[in-house]
């Protein structure tokens, strides 16, 4: 079972879900954050494949990726405009603590 950051139950869900009204937003965060950490690597996903493993439709799929990404909580990379992306999730605030500590 993958290890969840505290931040991410503590801070990021009440920030998705009950200040950007965005739940799907987190759904797919949790999701991929889990799928990096299992698979140890980045996670390439279609837009279709992701609103599956999520339960949520294609559509809310992607505006959740722009979202995440927007908010940098996404990293997205594409060889071409139809490629398949690959979604590194990133975790801000543990660069922001390290900085803190030095």
């Amino acid at each position: 079972m993958p290890n969840i950051d505290p931040y991410v139950t503590d801070v990021l869900m009440r920030d998705l879900v009950g200040h950007d009204h965005r739940p799907v937003c987190f759904l797919v965060y949790l999701w991929l954050a889990a799928e990096q950490e299992q698979r140890t690597r980045p996670v390439q996903v279609s837009y279709q494949e992701l609103a599956e493993s999520v339960g949520v439709s294609k559509s809310s799929a992607q505006a959740a990726v722009r979202w995440l990404a927007k908010r940098k909580l996404l990293e997205i990379e594409k060889e071409n405009a139809t490629a398949v992306p690959v979604y590194a999730v990133q975790m801000p605030w543990r660069s922001r603590s390290r900085k803190s500590k030095t």
